[in-house]
């Protein structure tokens, strides 16, 4: 085992395995702020994902989060509105150049870093997995989810959207349940994110350490089969009898329903009545929605039209142009004011539901970079390491 080393909530190092190589494993370190992603950790998390990519010796990576309550519950949004409130989210060429620009560039590359990453990577998703965590989470190669696992995209709350690439993986789950949980933030349980296809692998939390060190013991010849190996043995014992009883898959043909209207505007409203359902479930999404952004809502919407048929690459790019002009023009700012900083839960909005104007949406969707000077124009799609399909335990 190597010597740990840290930069700044960042927790790094090496684990031998029998047959002489070494899995990487990274812990992301701030359990009181719920392991949220600073810029420092970002970079630090990417530099380090580079140096083992191409290191032989390491056949795998390991990555968790510190503490019992969360994977990963988001980016630093209040960083990111110390920003705006100084004056840095305009789209002028400074803005483009500033920390709202940086952040969000270099978090969605590290995301595209690890959707194609070459080595197999295993995510330890136990607790709170929520949006800047999900992007890092739902990249891995091998996602694991425990019976305390807690799953969502929020951003309707804080005047953002759905991003980290969820652009592209929301487009992907069964029916308009991306959809539906996009636009709410509806919370997903570790059944629901086994079904809607955000993980893997549901094992008991207790069993961590066994897992760790069963792959510390593994046959490394065949990384991806190794991992498979290994993780279906704990998946197959009494981790699934601890499963929560699934949200998602009981109301699919409801949530097709309800987000299946002519018009954006219909859309919203038909969620919004919803929080008056007697299925608890879907009440508390609606309220979600009814509570949140009108503008976030109406982008939300624009946003995965938009995207329904482009890679992942070009999903990000999107996403940063959207990004950069939410903290701009749109609620980000009094979002994280009323939720994190001021914590009154009363945003002050720009809008009403049923009262955005188009060219505010539109607004959103115009790029301050040009092609060749796009931020992430260097992304190309390529597979990540998978367990092979044809792999028996």
């Amino acid at each position: 085992m190597s010597d740990p080393v840290r930069f700044d909530s960042l927790h790094l190092e090496t684990l031998d395995t029998a047959d002489g190589h070494r899995i990487g494993r990274v812990t992301l370190d701030a359990p009181r702020s719920l392991n949220a992603l600073s810029l420092e950790m970002i970079d630090a998390l990417q530099s380090q994902l580079d140096a083992w990519a191409t290191d032989d010796a390491i056949a795998a990576v390991w990555l968790e989060g510190a503490g019992d309550k969360a994977f990963c519950a988001g980016g630093d949004v209040v960083a990111l509105h110390r920003a705006i409130v100084a004056g840095e989210a305009d789209h002028d060429p400074a803005a483009t150049q500033g920390f709202i620009a940086r952040y969000f560039s270099h978090e969605y590359r590290l995301d595209h870093t690890l959707h194609g990453y070459p080595k197999p990577v295993i995510a330890w998703g136990d607790g709170i997995v929520m949006g800047g965590g999900i992007g890092l989470f739902v990249g891995a190669s091998h996602r694991i989810v425990t019976p305390r696992s807690m799953l969502a995209m929020p951003e309707i709350t804080i005047g953002l959207y759905p991003d980290v690439g969820a652009s592209w993986f929301l487009n992907r789950c069964p029916g308009r349940s991306g959809l539906f949980l996009g636009l709410t933030g509806a919370r997903l349980n570790a059944s629901d994110a086994l079904f809607v296809g955000l993980a893997d692998r549901l094992i008991d939390d207790t069993r961590r350490e066994a897992v760790i060190e069963d792959l510390r013991q593994a046959d490394w010849r065949e990384p991806a089969r190794a991992v498979g190996h290994v993780l279906r043995q704990h998946d197959a014992d009494a981790s699934r009898e601890r499963a929560p009883q699934p949200e998602v898959q009981p109301r699919l043909e409801t949530l097709d329903a309800l987000t299946d209207a002519d018009d954006d505007a219909t859309l919203i409203r038909r969620v919004i009545d919803a929080a008056s359902d007697d299925d608890p479930w879907i009440a508390r999404a609606a309220k979600n929605l009814a509570a949140g952004s009108p503008l976030s809502a109406r982008l939300i919407l624009r946003q995965l039209s938009r995207c329904r048929r482009l890679s992942l690459s070009e999903v990000l790019r999107e996403e940063l142009n959207l990004s950069l002009a939410c903290a701009a023009r749109g609620d980000l700012a009094e979002g994280v004011r009323a939720l994190l900083i001021d914590k009154d839960r009363n945003p002050r909005w720009q809008h009403m539901h049923g009262d955005v104007p188009d060219v505010d949406i539109r607004a959103c969707f115009v790029s301050p970079w040009d092609c060749d000077s796009h931020p992430l124009r260097d992304l190309v799609d390529r597979p990540a390491e998978k367990e092979p399909t044809h792999a028996t335990g």
